[in-house]
């Protein structure tokens, strides 16, 4: 049943007409980062249970399907994206859930923990969320600084502490002790805004 579904979710994932460059090679975007979820997870927290995996697996599942234009480009419409995302992404791992045999109470923990229900207060969307923070650090801030130079350093300072808030302390002793690789370049930074 879990590698049902899993191999249902990398099916869905490998859809995705966006592609990333990963050791030479084009992936599906979202294939790749489901891949480095999964991955983190294994490293954060080795024995997460099956639902867990499924959760982190599947919780970016077809993103590119909802893009960020649909919504209005300020404040305001990102947040609605994001609340819609949210329900999108745990909506169509539970749909993928009831085709590999779940049932109901397996898959309302897991639409919560996609949907990132009571964060802080849920261990499983604050796990979801962990696990999310580590990846973002690891393999996507380096992107997403590259790709915002107007930025300024009290900006950036904003955003890390801003991801760091979200994170458990868990995560933060994880990092702390050195088990993910933070971005060469963002590393002072980083520091700085930790301080």
């Amino acid at each position: 049943m879990f590698n049902k579904l899993i191999a249902l979710i990398d099916e869905a994932n490998s859809q995705d007409p966006n592609t990333e460059l990963f050791n030479g090679q084009s992936m599906p975007k979202e294939s790749l980062y489901a891949t480095r979820m999964s991955d983190m997870l294994s490293r954060y927290k080795p024995d997460a249970d099956e639902l867990m995996q499924i959760a982190v697996r599947g919780q970016h599942i077809q993103r590119w399907k909802s893009p960020r234009s649909d919504f209005e480009m300020n404040k305001q419409g990102y947040h609605q994206w994001r609340s819609a995302l949210y329900i999108f992404h745990a909506s169509s791992v539970v749909a993928l859930m009831q085709r590999a045999g779940y049932d109901d109470a397996e898959q309302n923990r897991v639409y919560d923990a996609v949907a990132k229900k009571n964060i802080k207060r849920n261990p499983d969307s604050q796990l979801v969320e962990d696990v999310a923070s580590l990846v973002f650090i690891e393999h996507y801030m380096l992107g997403f600084a590259n790709s915002k130079p107007d930025y300024d350093e009290q900006k950036w300072i904003g955003i890390i502490r801003r991801t760091w808030q979200k994170m458990s302390d868990d995560a933060h002793e994880f990092v702390i002790a050195g088990n993910i690789t933070l971005p060469a370049p963002l590393v002072g930074l980083i520091h700085k805004a930790l301080e």
